[in-house]
């Protein structure tokens, strides 16, 4: 069998449950006839303000540009390095390098896939003028020895927050920790649109100002420029779609949360838990579970057998990025970071949707037990 028996994302059962309400806000912003920023965007921010736990809420045109718009602010560029993990999707990296300044890669840790603090304590040089911290997968990173680290050495943390929106750590969003938090809203986040869409979060009125500029070609008053910025605006389509998709929010990780717990007892009936590991939440964080990854030996031969079996699945992420030939230039070698290394060979995320009903985990999990009493473990 090679036909799938549901997706990997279901965006078509999340909408039949808020069809006439997203049908209706579309509609509004139609009627309207004001397309550019106004007053759905500056309602969704304010909406989304309290929920990211920040002063401010500063939308833009997509997580990627969240990223950009941040570094930005900062004035990094040229002769600047900024230390972030390998192990992550390439926009994470490329904001940087775009800037012109330096990515020095920190290796993750096993456990959590998140950037180790340990790795970054080492890479710090009289260069480091930033820290990005991703929340992988919708678990927090290890901030506290991460500001700790920064704000000895006087650096900005910027948390990559794109696929972690509404995770905790030690009862704090995430994305209100650090100098700046950024957001994604592309369609398979936890809070998707119907396109891209990003958010860059701050306590910090300056920099919150800054960004509203640089979202703006740099234009704080109309043909009057204060800094080179670049067009990044939400459109008030997909903010009023937002606006709509925030209130279910709540709900929807809770759906994700009860997957996730599902997964583990199903997986653990089946005496599966020496061949597969589940992802892990530590004492003190909130996993919002956009991807659910397992490590997992054979992991190319047991995607294969549930795809064989009309099981999806998704690599996140399969090649490290320290490594890639866009970054080349950087002079990675393989070994530099063993441990991302190891996890892009290992890693496989299954379903984790909120509307997966108990029957579709049972077939998840019934099929990789299967597997595993088929292949010996390498």
């Amino acid at each position: 069998m090679h036909d799938l028996l549901f997706p990997f994302l279901d965006l078509k059962a999340q909408f039949r449950g808020i069809q006439d309400e997203v049908n209706a806000a579309v509609s509004r912003v139609l009627e309207a006839q004001h397309f550019i920023l106004g007053s759905e965007v500056a309602a969704f921010e304010e909406e989304i303000r309290p929920y990211v736990g920040c002063k401010y809420a500063i939308s833009c045109g997509s997580g990627s540009d969240a990223l950009l718009l941040a570094l930005m602010a900062l004035d990094i560029g040229p002769g600047d390095e900024v230390i972030a993990p390998p192990f992550t999707f390439v926009a994470t990296i490329g904001s940087i390098k775009r800037l012109g300044a330096r990515p020095v890669f920190a290796d993750i840790d096993s456990e959590t896939f998140n950037l180790s603090p340990q790795e970054v304590a080492k890479a710090i040089t009289p260069k480091t003028k930033g820290i990005i911290p991703v929340h992988l997968f919708g678990l927090p990173a290890d901030l506290d020895p991460i500001i700790e680290i920064a704000g000895r050495h006087r650096l900005a943390v910027i948390e990559d927050a794109a696929q972690a929106i509404g995770a905790r750590y030690k009862g704090k969003f995430v994305g209100s920790m650090g100098t700046m938090g950024c957001f994604s809203f592309f369609p398979s986040k936890n809070l998707g649109g119907a396109g891209d869409g990003g958010l860059v979060t701050t306590n910090d009125s300056v920099l919150a100002e800054k960004l509203k500029i640089l979202r703006l070609h740099g234009s704080r008053t109309k043909y009057h420029y204060d800094f080179l910025g670049i067009n990044s605006r939400l459109d008030a389509i997909q903010a009023a779609i937002l606006r709509v998709k925030l209130k279910s929010l709540d709900r929807w990780t809770a759906e994700r949360r009860r997957n996730a717990e599902r997964y583990r007892e199903l997986l653990a009936e089946h005496g599966r838990l020496p061949y597969l590991k589940a992802p892990v939440e530590p004492v003190g964080s909130f996993h919002v579970y956009n991807q659910f990854t397992i490590r997992a030996d054979n992991r190319d031969s047991l995607r294969e057998y549930l795809r064989q079996n009309g099981i999806p699945t998704e690599i996140y992420y399969p090649y490290p990025l320290h490594l890639e030939s866009a970054f080349s230039a950087l002079g990675s070698k393989p070994g530099d970071c063993p441990v991302c290394e190891n996890a892009c060979l290992e890693v496989l995320s299954l379903p984790i949707f909120p509307e997966l009903n108990d029957d579709q985990l049972r077939t998840v999990v019934r099929a990789i037990a299967n597997f595993c009493n088929q292949k010996p473990r390498r």
